[in-house]
């Protein structure tokens, strides 16, 4: 019976916590039940969300990232690193300036 608790305990996997928040965010949508249970149900929202969070957030530090093909033909990774990620992307974003219109938009 213990093993039975512990595991109604343990937090739902992605997929079923997704699941989850979708019917209270309809539930809470609808409007039909009363204050206290509409209450209720958006902390269970936030504790699904929170798990929801956890799990992606876990998952990113999974990912990796393909480098290169070595002589054999076998992919090379590297650990993923969110960080890098968000400053190759600010680095771009820089680089790209409109265009200097020199001539007041005219075309001739």
């Amino acid at each position: 019976m213990a093993k039975r608790a512990k595991k109604e305990n343990a937090a739902p996997k992605f997929e079923e916590a997704l699941e989850q928040l979708q019917q209270i965010v309809g539930e809470l949508e609808e409007g039909s039940g009363g204050l206290e249970h509409s209450l209720k149900r958006f902390e269970e929202g936030i504790g699904l969300l929170r798990t929801c969070y956890q799990t992606l957030e876990q998952a990113e530090q999974k990912i990796e990232l393909l480098t290169a093909v070595d002589e054999q033909g076998n992919l090379t990774t590297a650990p993923f690193d969110a960080t890098s990620t968000v400053e190759q992307k600010t680095r771009k974003s820089a680089k790209k300036k409109p265009a200097d219109d020199e001539d007041g938009g005219s075309l001739f």
